[in-house]
């Protein structure tokens, strides 16, 4: 067995990119949310042409992890777009970053600081993580990576208004 490899995304990995988010959004949270809620949600934020767009954009990055050959995680960064008043065009963000749950245990971690370390390759710089209240484990990782609570808001699929936290290092 191969060790897993984490790779940057390119133009040419859009489908699986777009395909490993519905799969990791999926897993972690498909069953909170009525299953046409999450089906609008998934077309909408996974769209392929989407996809093309952030990986087509020289703000933003995205990695993948690869290991026996499939797709087991992802990561997506860029301008910070959560809503916070402190919030500028200089701040980065994490706006995604999953592991199916059998690559767990470490992965999630180095997939996080291949993620940061793009975010402050020109220098240190305010990253913002919006994080679901209830994500025990993650809010732990971010917190052991220098985050703090700064903030929240309600994240909507659908009907359902998700409280999120807005967490930020630097």
């Amino acid at each position: 067995m191969t060790q897993p490899v984490i790779r940057r995304a390119g133009r040419s990995d859009a489908a699986a990119l777009s395909a490993i988010a519905r799969a990791t959004f999926t897993e972690a949270f498909g069953d909170r949310y009525p299953p046409a809620d999450l089906a609008a949600y998934l077309d909408q934020a996974y769209e392929i042409d989407r996809t093309r767009a952030h990986l087509a954009d020289p703000a933003t990055a995205a990695w993948l992890i690869e290991a026996e050959g499939e797709i087991v995680g992802h990561a997506l960064a860029g301008p910070c777009a959560l809503p916070h008043p402190e919030v500028g065009p200089a701040c980065g963000e994490l706006k995604r970053l999953y592991v199916l749950g059998p690559w767990r245990g470490g992965l999630g971690s180095r997939l996080l600081e291949t993620a940061l370390g793009w975010l402050e390759r020109e220098g240190p710089r305010r990253i913002w993580i919006g994080v679901w209240s209830r994500n025990f484990g993650a809010l732990r990782l971010y917190e052991r990576m220098g985050f703090a609570r700064v903030g929240e808001y309600a994240f909507e699929v659908g009907g359902v208004r998700d409280h999120e936290f807005i967490l930020r290092r630097g």
